[in-house]
């Protein structure tokens, strides 16, 4: 069954590309587009919801097996057979693929049926879901790959794939442009991932998950290996994963990959392409364990990019926006919870972002659905008036990503929290408890200046609003549900106790994949557990607040406030997102241009290769010009040369003859 969970989104992709999307159906079999729309909306949902629908079959089978045997893996076929080398075309189900794969496939469902609603009078219906269905199939062959290569097809295709969908209005030259960026920042990360893949083939001989991971557990067998090279391999990684998943210095892809619809948004910044790191480092965990070095570089990157995301997404006007560089922010605690060694903190988080990043992200859809295309948050206001189902919604997402009590991110949020400060990452667990107030800030912001207070677009606009239909509303009334009590599943043993509730289920159900070899054990103890959550809910409130006393009791501060030169010069710097993408273009792009231009291009290509090539051509011609005076034409000269010729093999033969 698990190559189903995989194939069917594939199918999906095939036949809506090759039926619909090449125009074959109507063309040639004469169909109508109100029924191609309707084929293509039930052809796309159904085959990821079959997909779901399995996954969570597959999810309760291993939860009645005993944790030792929560593992089936599924051979197709052998891929690359050379020599002792032998990859095999091979899927492998366990705790943690399973924990993706649900996360994968549903989130990417509800994502499907609210594209029907976003994406009803767009003329590539049937190109967006055929790219949709694509970018699943790829994300399942990424997490439920049982070998490196195998993970990176998937790696490959998901980045083609969001090429593909935040291009998808590619008449717009800054649409395609976003996604070219996006693909090109992805190849820098990827170099370095296919890097390490090499290293570990070198220095564990295989790259089957199975073989490696036995390997690495081989206290014999580590004796063996140079410590360096397990870092090395750990850091290749990463870098794949900073690439991916949108960490400092390569985060700088993911806020232009706006440009793509909205539902394309939800589907990469929330449970698909940018979760891709997180796991691949949980599914490695054996080499991070190794490696102190390698866990303090993923921690300090984590936090610094967690800060900075935070920091620019705080004065940003475009709804889009705040929450992209939100995930980005987002992103870095997942990493800080891997990278302490804390794998099922992290892993957690990733589970409760995708509810409340996907519902945020679908909200501020709805919002710009209903407002014509506007994403300006300084021209909304009062939209919850008229929008009332997607407000509460929404208010449900931003008070989840705040980490209020109660809701899934206080949970998941705080175990990561717990994780840095108890594992001796003190410094790194102050700079996330800042970030969380500037969370509960920025996103506070957002809400207010979009639902709350007076509306400040136009009376023609006014009138044009309504809330979104169905389709688009019914995802998002689930993912707030799950935004509220998704934490659950995962509520630590101290909190278990007093709510009355089992504690530990989503850490108990991924310990058999993930916690291969404990590491970062606690060490500190001087706060409590209590006094722990206190903290990170004290950091959520205190940003709630200071949004609230800005915005709403003294909507004049901000003005005041900017006239202080040193606020000014901050929030000019954080507006234009600390002049990251002008530094990268001076220093990169501009630079390779010239170096282009005028070394590779203009000596090169134009002197050595150009040269090359029209020197033999000056040559050919050169001498076809000699060759060619002996055609003159003339009669005369031909009978001539005949005679002189016949006259030279005379003379031949009489001299031979002698």
């Amino acid at each position: 069954m698990i190559a189903w969970i995989i194939f069917f989104p594939l199918i999906g992709a095939l036949i809506n590309g090759l039926v619909f999307g090449s125009g074959l159906w109507r063309k040639v079999l004469g169909g109508d587009e109100h029924t191609e729309r309707r084929i293509v909306s039930v052809l796309g949902c159904g085959v990821v919801l079959i997909s779901a629908l399995i996954s969570s079959i597959m999810f309760l089978k291993l939860r009645l097996l005993d944790s030792a045997q929560r593992q089936t893996i599924e051979e197709l076929f052998v891929w690359i057979p050379s020599g002792d080398f032998t990859a095999r075309f091979e899927f492998l189900f366990d705790p943690l693929s399973c924990v993706m794969a649900l996360v994968v496939t549903w989130i990417s469902f509800l994502i499907h049926v609210y594209s029907i609603g976003y994406m009803h009078e767009d003329s590539a219906y049937s190109r967006y879901f055929t790219y949709l269905n694509m970018f699943v199939f790829f994300m399942l062959v990424l997490v439920l790959g049982d070998n490196f290569p195998l993970m990176f097809v998937g790696w490959e295709g998901v980045g083609l794939a969001s090429y593909l969908l935040i291009g998808f209005w590619y008449d717009d030259p800054a649409k395609a442009t976003a996604g070219r960026k996006a693909f090109i920042v992805n190849r820098i990360g990827d170099f370095g991932f296919i890097l390490g893949i090499f290293l570990i083939f070198f220095v564990f001989g295989s790259v089957n998950y199975q073989e490696v991971f036995k390997r690495a557990l081989d206290a014999g067998f580590m004796s063996t290996i140079p410590g360096v090279a397990v870092t090395a391999v750990a850091l290749l990684l990463f870098v794949g994963a900073v690439g991916k998943s949108a960490q400092f210095p390569l985060y700088v892809w993911l806020p232009d990959a706006m440009a793509g619809p909205t539902p394309v948004s939800a589907l990469i910044h929330a449970a698909t392409m940018v979760t891709a790191g997180i796991y691949m480092i949980a599914r490695c965990n054996v080499f991070y364990s190794e490696s102190h070095t390698a866990q303090m570089v993923v921690v300090s990157v984590a936090a610094f990019t967690a800060f900075l995301a935070a920091t620019i997404a705080v004065t940003q006007n475009d709804i889009k926006k705040v929450l992209a560089y939100s995930t980005v922010s987002q992103l870095g605690y997942m990493f800080m919870g891997v990278g302490t060694g804390a794998y099922a903190a992290g892993m957690f988080h990733l589970v409760t972002h995708a509810f409340f990043k996907a519902l945020l992200f679908l909200g501020s859809g709805s919002v710009i659905h209903a407002l014509s295309g506007e994403q300006d948050i300084r021209k909304m206001g009062g939209l919850r008036r008229f929008l009332p189902i997607t407000s509460y919604t929404f208010l449900a997402g931003t008070l989840a990503i705040s980490g209020v009590p109660l809701f899934s991110g206080f949970f998941s949020k705080d175990a990561v929290m717990g994780a840095l400060y108890e594992r001796g990452y003190i410094v790194h667990w102050i700079i996330a408890l800042i970030t969380a107030v500037l969370t509960a800030l920025y996103m506070m912001r957002l809400y207010i200046l979009t639902f709350e207070g007076e509306t400040r677009m136009g009376e023609e606009t006014k009138h044009h609003i309504h809330e979104s239909p169905s389709s688009m509303i019914i995802p998002l009334l689930i993912l707030a549900v799950l935004s509220i009590i998704g934490g659950y599943i995962g509520l630590p043993e101290f909190m278990g106790k007093v709510f009355g509730i089992p504690s530990g289920v989503f850490q108990g159900f991924l310990a058999p994949s993930i916690f291969i070899k404990e590491v970062g054990q606690v060490t500190h103890h001087i706060i409590g557990d209590w006094t722990l959550v206190g903290l990170s809910t004290a950091a959520a409130f205190l940003g709630i607040g200071i949004a609230v006393y800005i915005y709403v009791v003294r909507p004049s501060l901000p003005e005041e406030i900017a006239k202080n030169p040193v606020i000014s010069s901050l929030y000019r710097g954080s507006y234009g997102k600390w002049f990251v993408d002008e530094i990268y273009d001076a220093a990169f792009v501009k630079t390779f241009v010239y170096l282009s231009r005028s070394i590779l291009w203009a000596v090169f290509d134009v002197m050595i290769i150009d040269g090359i090539v029209n020197g033999v051509a000056d040559i050919a011609k050169g001498a076809a010009g000699i060759v060619r005076t002996a055609q003159a034409g003339i009669l005369r000269f031909y009978a001539a040369i005949m005679a002189i010729g016949a006259l030279a093999i005379l003379i031949y033969i009489v001299l031979s003859a002698r």
